[in-house]
């Protein structure tokens, strides 16, 4: 948010904070209606505030307007955010958070011991890849050695495929679960 949209975003707030309170006031019964129809009388009748109260209208309705109508994110920050743009003499390629996901995705399907896998991939302000895998894994898998496994042929395959550096692989292993036997028959 840029300082114009956080300093009108203040000043709205208080404005709206300001007239709760005296709409409260006055449904209590602990304001009178007549002094702040005076004050507003007052305020208007005045050139000098009158002019005042007129030009922050102006500014604000304008400045309304623009946050109502007008996104200020560039199609340029848009883009960034879903995903790296690696330029060279060439021209540019986008690669998706999505792609890096499915390739998370292929990476865990290599191992028995992950049973399902969901992924999400976050992009900092310089461009580093962090991944956060959740798993479910059987009850007999050796969870740190699959976790250690598992965060270097991720940080390999991405490099590999799509020339990037992952930064951090975060597993979280949302629960074991048992593994389906079969049940030997008698002869």
């Amino acid at each position: 948010m840029k300082v114009l949209e956080k300093i009108t975003l203040i000043i709205y707030s208080n404005i709206i904070l300001i007239m709760s309170v005296i709409a409260c006031l006055l449904i209590f019964g602990w304001l009178d209606i007549e002094i702040i129809g005076s004050l507003v009388r007052t305020l208007i009748i005045s050139e000098t505030s009158s002019k005042v109260i007129l030009g922050l209208s102006i500014i604000f309705i304008l400045l309304s307007i623009r946050c109502i109508f007008f996104d200020t994110t560039s199609k340029q920050q848009i883009k960034d955010k879903q995903g790296v743009l690696l330029a060279n003499d060439n021209g540019r390629l986008m690669i998706s958070k999505e792609t890096i996901e499915n390739l998370v995705e292929v990476v865990t399907k290599q191992y028995e011991m992950a049973k399902e896998v969901t992924s999400r991939v976050e992009l900092d302000k310089e461009n580093n890849v962090n991944i956060f895998v959740n798993l479910v894994v059987g009850s007999d898998t050796v969870i740190k050695d699959l976790s250690v496994d598992l965060q270097n042929k991720i940080k390999d395959k991405v490099k590999e495929t799509a020339d990037l550096e992952v930064k951090e692989v975060n597993i979280t292993i949302k629960k074991a679960v048992q593994e389906k036997q079969t049940k030997v028959g008698k002869d």
